[in-house]
């Protein structure tokens, strides 16, 4: 991939996020959220890139209207030019409220109780065409004036919020190469019939208008090519992983995303985190389990505390010896199911608390609220991580939390994260709907013998250091790199047949 080839990184949340402080009234800027930042931050830091998200927070949108272009930031050392995109309020309540989180999100986490829910009624009806459609419109049109006058401009897509934008760009722009990253699992056909017909051929056209469509997994790229198959009854290649319409094809690839290491270390040396560590082992018990996770419906928080609450029904002898510390950070508290949510964890928490504690151990001691430094320290001292999701597209604490600790801690895995596709054969993997099963490897994970704890985690450190976020950013820049110049080829071949 040519260096200078100009670089468009198009997502919902943007690298960095503009607020007021509160006693001077000057403006700040935080680090954007999430692990895409993260992931993304390295290949900025190499090369020139825009970087065009939606506009979250009211001061975003102060930048927006004051800025007539990209606006240059810096953070952690690395520069950023980035063009905030400002939607109706309405429109982006919709969008976000309404499609993008629940009705997206549940769909590819298989999160729905259909018997129940949910309804597609007018107000979804307006949320998607003057809500979804409207906001990746927006975005759209302002990525199609950013690549103005470049030739061939490289955009690079990412998420479940931006499913109709490429379609858009890519009309506009027909030689633009578009290439699109999700983050989260891509379901099997049948969860897709939930959706209306036509918001589902407004979703598949506008990925497939992409050239290279990217995935955590390769169960989640097979997946996608059912849909195109079953659903948008598409010719699709599942020997070359593609999809062949409208005269030409879109590439379907996995690329497994990583963490950066040697950040992870530098912080688990940091003075912060060292303070908190001596805390936690000053008041730690025999046994530390730990979760970190947001509060979300897909973690499978509900169940991995019941499992606990089994453990200790079954295994009386480790009371007073374990505590389980679960630290979560509050998660999308304006939609109602996750506010929910969260009453129920809190009750679940109370209620195993009451059963098995004593004035002086309380189980489960229950965090709400976001702390890195607090939860590194807890990635190095815990014996035994719980990650228990319904679904996850990666879940990076099942690498970051390893990567650190300093117990031999052991991990219970998912089988439906998408990190057990590398971490299975190192991690304890449960059936996340089999509560025995959970508190059967709880126990397994604290009786077991030294030496194949250490085994375990030598080869966790070992496969999840193997790959950092740069070779994530640099196997997509060399698909697309093979993908152009084998299309070069093809129209060459077409142009001079002899």
């Amino acid at each position: 991939m040519n260096p200078q080839r100009p670089l468009t990184i198009v997502s919902n949340r943007g690298p960095a996020e503009f607020d007021r402080d509160e006693q001077t009234g000057e403006r700040i800027v935080r680090k954007g959220g999430g692990g895409l930042v993260t992931a993304l931050s390295g290949l900025v830091s190499h090369r020139k890139a825009l970087w065009v998200a939606s506009a979250m927070t009211a001061e975003d949108v102060q930048v927006a209207r004051e800025s007539s272009g990209p606006t240059e930031i810096e953070l952690d050392g690395i520069d950023y030019e980035v063009l905030m995109v400002e939607s109706d309020p309405a429109a982006y309540e919709g969008f976000y409220n309404i499609i993008a989180n629940p009705i997206l999100w549940f769909v590819q986490h298989y999160l729905w109780d259909l018997s129940n829910v949910p309804d597609i009624r007018r107000s979804e009806q307006v949320a998607w065409r003057d809500g979804y459609l409207a906001v990746n419109a927006d975005i759209a049109q302002a990525v199609i004036e950013a690549i103005a006058g470049q030739e061939e401009p490289l955009v690079m897509f990412h998420d479940y919020h931006l499913y109709t934008c490429p379609g858009l760009v890519k009309a506009a722009r027909p030689d633009a190469v578009c290439q699109h990253f999700v983050h989260i699992p891509w379901s099997q056909p049948d969860s897709w019939r939930i959706l209306p017909g036509a918001w589902r051929e407004r979703i598949f056209e506008g990925l497939l208008a992409n050239d290279i469509i990217g995935f955590h997994t390769l169960g989640y790229c097979r997946n996608f090519l059912h849909c195109c198959d079953d659903l948008m009854g598409l010719e699709v290649d599942y020997d070359r992983n593609a999809v062949i319409h409208g005269g030409r094809e879109t590439l379907v690839r996995e690329y497994p995303l990583s963490i950066d290491v040697e950040r992870m270390h530098r912080a688990a040396a940091s003075p912060e985190v060292e303070r908190y560590e001596k805390e936690l082992t000053r008041r730690r018990r025999d046994n530390l389990i730990i979760r970190v996770d947001r509060a979300d419906l897909s973690k499978n928080i509900l169940r991995g505390f019941t499992a606990f609450d089994v453990f200790l029904e079954q295994h009386p002898e480790f009371r007073e010896k374990v505590t389980f510390i679960a630290h979560l950070q509050p998660s999308r508290e304006d939609v109602p199911e996750y506010a929910e949510y969260l009453e129920k964890i809190e009750a679940l928490v109370a209620v195993v608390n009451h059963r098995h504690g004593t004035t002086d151990w309380m189980p489960i001691d229950l965090r709400i609220y976001e702390n890195f430094p607090e939860a590194v320290a807890r990635f190095k001292q815990f014996d035994l991580l719980i990650v228990n999701s319904l679904f996850d597209g990666m879940n990076l604490v099942a690498k970051e939390a390893p990567a650190v600790n300093e117990r031999d801690g052991v991990l219970m895995l998912s089988e439906n994260t998408g990190a057990h596709e590398e971490l299975g054969s190192c991690a304890l993997s449960v059936n996340p709907f089999d509560i025995q099963e959970q508190a059967d490897t709880i126990f397994r994970a604290l009786t077991m013998d030294p030496e194949e704890r250490a085994d375990r985690a030598t080869r966790l450190k070992e496969i999840v250091a193997a790959r950092n976020p740069g070779e994530w950013v640099d196997e997509q820049l060399a698909d697309i790199s093979a993908k152009l110049a084998a299309d070069a080829a093809s129209r060459d071949q077409r142009s001079n047949p002899n």
